[in-house]
């Protein structure tokens, strides 16, 4: 008797429904059922639930397909990083710091090593997800989809804080029903994020750079390009909305840094065409009036976009304050602009790692340190700093810098090889950069922007667990992975042949 088998049945559309999931719910960030979490874990993914379900499906598929190409030099790192963190949360044990408001070693090391195993599920997701320009395109729609849900969502609060069609405490239950967090007291709109600065920090890594390289080089998200501009100028508007300076900086300078570096084609495209209405002599003469009026408009535009840009954010004393206010140094500048406290929790996880620098205290333990090692200014000059000491705060801090908190929690063997992961996906972006197809460019100077927004945007938050830091860069390393893998069958079809 011959055996019968069962039938295979193909993996790919429920893989592909629950990756348009992940994209779909990545603007919620704080989703509010969530077991076994307290409410001092801000950082909750809705998109953490359709991506339990789809890396089973991966491991499937991998399973089924029994791959022999290789692994992208960047995960190889990040195995070595992990290695690295955990013999040094092994080392840091030995060190017993006492427990801190019920915290005890372990307990944070775990939820760290959770926050870790997060954030690469993030990643290794984008990267298997998109290994061609067909799995991108279907990415980037399903992204572009969230994102516009989020600007809808943006937009009703907008309404709420700026005119009376709608009463805060309405809108507030409404965000309570998927939200950790309450509208914002100060009318900084926060989208479907647990606060303005979070929102900001997702258009910066997440949505712009892709905007940015369609914009750059003309590769068209949609069949329609106006709907890139209508999502190019969502982004912007929302970016103003928030008020938060660090992701207006972020994006700002991502962009500017990309478009100087990769943008010269696109340049001289635009002096070429501004140049060309003053060389026409031949043309009829409305002709050429037409063209100088667009022009001109053109001139105005960007005049003044960031004009009234610079006037919309001036109306807010919080951002307001980088330029008007006064200080005789540096803390007082700090202390002054609200960032006291970021800045004093930053230098105690600097004094940290001075003081373990080969070892670091552990993964998720640099919180054990910080009171300890606060500058004097910061116990004098800061009532949040007070409140925070207080025995009756619940509060168990962090060096809100992933840099610093690498430094403190792993010493510099786990900051070098964290450093060499992230130079290994800069190592993609470029091979990207290097092709001529338009594909490819398009990949390279989104792969760019984002590198560089994740970068600096690294700087102001140290949690691992945000998607926002992971995805693009999967993507990117994905695509640029497939290809290798082809030049390699190529090449081994060619030596048998």
């Amino acid at each position: 008797m011959t055996r019968r088998t069962l039938p295979r049945f193909s993996l790919e559309a429920p893989a592909r429904f629950l990756w348009a999931l992940v994209l779909l719910t990545l603007p919620v960030t704080s989703f509010r059922y969530f077991p076994f979490l307290g409410r001092s874990t801000q950082v909750r993914p809705l998109a953490a639930y359709p991506l339990a379900l789809l890396l089973p499906l991966l491991l499937v598929r991998l399973w089924r397909r029994r791959r022999t190409e290789r692994l992208p030099g960047s995960l190889i790192l990040f195995a070595f990083f992990a290695l690295v963190v955990l013999l040094m949360t092994a080392i840091g044990a030995l060190y017993a710091p006492p427990e801190l408001r019920g915290q005890t070693y372990w307990g944070r090391a775990l939820r760290a090593w959770v926050t870790v195993g997060l954030g690469l599920a993030f990643f290794l997701a984008a990267l298997q997800m998109n290994r061609s320009e067909a799995d991108l395109r279907f990415s980037l729609k399903w992204l572009f989809i969230g994102f516009a849900l989020d600007v809808v969502w943006s937009g009703v609060q907008a309404v709420t804080f700026y005119t009376p069609l709608l009463e805060k405490r309405v809108v507030t239950l409404w965000q309570r029903a998927f939200s950790l967090r309450e509208l914002v007291g100060s009318n900084r709109v926060s989208g479907m994020a647990y606060e303005p600065a979070w929102l900001a920090g997702q258009i910066a890594t997440l949505y712009l750079p892709w905007l940015v390289a369609a914009l750059l080089t003309r590769y068209p998200l949609h069949r329609r390009r106006i709907l890139t501009v209508a999502l190019l100028l969502a982004a912007g508007g929302l970016l103003l909305l928030t008020y938060s300076r660090g992701g207006i900086l972020v994006a700002v300078a991502a962009s500017g840094l990309t478009i100087l570096l990769t943008g010269r084609e696109s340049m001289a495209r635009v002096w070429e065409w501004f140049g060309a209405a003053f060389r026409s002599g031949n043309l009829p003469l409305r002709e050429r009036l037409w063209g100088w009026i667009l022009r001109l408009g053109a001139v105005v535009l960007l005049l003044t976009v960031p004009v009234g840009a610079f006037l919309v954010l001036s109306q807010k004393g919080y951002f307001s304050n980088l330029w008007s206010a006064s200080a005789e140094s540096l803390v007082d500048y700090v202390i002054a602009n609200y960032a006291g406290a970021r800045m004093a929790y930053a230098v105690s996880a600097a004094r940290t790692f001075l003081t373990h620098p080969w070892t670091g205290v552990g993964l998720g333990a640099s919180g054990f340190y910080i009171y300890g090692n606060l500058p004097e200014w910061a116990l004098t000059r800061l009532p949040e700093i007070a409140r925070h000491l207080s025995p009756e705060s619940h509060l168990y801090p962090n060096p809100k810098n992933i840099y610093l908190r690498l430094l403190a929690e792993s010493g510099l063997p786990g900051f070098v090889f964290f450093a060499a992961f992230y130079l290994s996906v800069l190592g993609d972006i470029l091979t990207a950069l290097r092709r001529e197809e338009g594909f490819a460019r398009f990949l390279g100077v989104a792969g760019l922007c984002t590198w560089l927004a994740v970068g600096m945007h690294n700087l102001t938050q140290d949690s691992f667990a945000t998607p926002k830091i992971w995805l693009n860069l999967g993507m990117v390393v994905g695509v640029t992975a497939a290809w290798a893998e082809a030049r390699r069958v190529g090449a081994r079809e060619e030596e048998r042949s």
